[in-house]
């Protein structure tokens, strides 16, 4: 064999060695994308249910359950009541209208058969991807221009995609979280 089919051999393997070393830095990029993009979609599918079942207690009670204990204790055993809202108008002599409201309670379901679709409440503060974790959970009541308002916010406090910052520009950069410690809201930042 001469030189030239030697180096030709010699690139021929470089250049697959290289196409492999380049096809497999992009597929573990795009696996680790999917990955994240897996377990975020379960954080945010547990955010979701503390949300729901924190709504039905401000329902029962009129605040937000301010620790966890209290949460799953209702998640467990409390009850939604299912209330009727019927409406009777009236007319007045002068021509204005009456409107009265009438509230029947028809019943009530249980928080475990119907917010928390079988899942049990005891896990509901543990992050789905790190056992032994646990999502932050601040809810506090306040009074605003004379109004009683309250906060409520639950933060991913160890985020699967290492990216994510308390301090990042981009509100979708920082850990998964719904609600707000300043504001009247219950959105996530997803």
């Amino acid at each position: 064999m001469n030189l030239t089919k030697i180096l030709t051999i010699v690139f021929f393997l470089a250049a697959i060695a290289v196409g492999y070393l380049l096809y497999d830095s992009i597929n573990t990029t795009i696996e680790q994308a999917k990955e994240i993009e897996r377990v975020e979609n379960q954080v945010k599918a547990k955010l979701e249910l503390i949300r729901d079942v924190q709504t039905a207690y401000q329902g029962t009670y009129g605040d937000y359950a301010d620790s966890w204990e209290k949460l799953i204790s209702y998640a467990d055993t409390g009850k939604i009541f299912l209330i009727q809202r019927t409406e009777k108008i009236t007319m007045l002599a002068y021509g204005a209208e009456k409107s009265e409201f009438i509230y029947d309670t028809l019943g009530y379901v249980y928080v475990k058969d119907s917010v928390m679709k079988g899942m049990q409440p005891q896990v509901l503060p543990e992050l789905p991807h790190a056992p032994g974790k646990f999502f932050s959970l601040y809810a506090k009541d306040s009074i605003r221009s004379g109004v009683n308002v309250d906060y409520i916010e639950v933060v991913d406090t160890f985020p699967f995609d290492r990216t994510r910052k308390d301090d990042a520009d981009n509100e979708k950069r920082r850990p998964l979280r719904f609600g707000s410690r300043t504001d009247i809201s219950t959105a996530g930042n997803w």
